[in-house]
């Protein structure tokens, strides 16, 4: 607790404070920063306790702002388990977040479409998640001051959230699919018997992210909800060789629907 603590102090000599909306931009999103009115722009290294990007496409920067007239944190960069990182870690900043006031979390990122239905460039509301990731951000000493031993999860993903999503999509005409994130370790992309099994467990898309933060996130009785942007096709009876160029490319061109949806969303709370 007292790096939590150490870390939302520093943030509040900084001017941040009153926050209201934690926003994570995941991979090759970003252009929800144009619609932000930045009052601070801090870099990770510069806060006590915080992990630092080490992918190259994430910038590492700690925003905080104001959208539509709400104060907004947001995480530009994330942490992942194949960054060598602790689950502890990973979530480290959705708790300084939730501390510093945030009462709503919104969690983006890119994923790759399991399910057939899903094409390159689709916006897929997350309905549930299957976790694969070795570890939990609540193993070890459980913080009490944050939330209880054993949280709830039959929903993870707040109803009400998810609910307003939906109804911006149809509002906005943007097609806004719905279903189950699997969260794998990474970085490696999936083998084709791999994309066999995650489809038979259920799962509609897979990536390397979002699912530590949402545990801590309902650990702390903190609403939040996500968009996967589907940045490649998972077929594997017909699987073609991708790289992380075409992945950034395909989610820079969702990314002003996604910032829309988001946007909207944030007047509607």
């Amino acid at each position: 607790m007292e790096q939590f603590i150490k870390a939302k102090d520093f943030l509040n000599s900084k001017g941040i404070a009153n926050a209201e909306i934690g926003i994570v931009l995941g991979t090759g999103l970003h252009q929800l920063l144009n619609h932000v009115d930045v009052k601070q722009t801090i870099p990770y290294a510069e806060i006590p306790n915080f992990p630092v990007s080490t992918v190259e496409f994430h910038k590492g920067h700690l925003i905080f702002g104001t959208i539509v007239g709400k104060n907004v944190l947001i995480m530009q960069g994330r942490f992942h388990a194949y960054e060598g990182y602790t689950m502890q870690q990973i979530v480290f900043p959705i708790r300084v977040m939730k501390l510093l006031g945030i009462e709503y979390l919104f969690l983006s990122n890119a994923a790759g479409g399991i399910n057939l239905n899903f094409k390159k460039g689709d916006l897929v509301l997350i309905d549930d998640h299957i976790n694969l990731l070795s570890g939990n951000p609540l193993s070890g000493k459980n913080y009490d001051e944050l939330g209880s031993r054993f949280p709830d999860m039959s929903e993870p993903y707040d109803l009400q959230l998810k609910s307003l999503l939906q109804r911006k999509a149809n509002e906005l005409r943007i097609d806004l699919k719905k279903g189950v994130y699997a969260a794998v370790h990474g970085p490696n992309l999936e083998t084709k018997a791999e994309y066999r099994y995650l489809k038979i467990i259920g799962a509609d898309m897979v990536g390397m992210s979002t699912v530590p933060e949402v545990i801590a996130a309902v650990h702390m009785q903190l609403p939040c909800v996500g968009v996967s942007v589907i940045t490649d096709e998972c077929d594997p009876e017909n699987l073609k060789p991708v790289n992380i160029a075409e992945i950034i490319e395909i989610a820079g061109k969702a990314d002003s629907k996604l910032s829309r949806l988001f946007i909207e969303a944030i007047k509607g709370l």
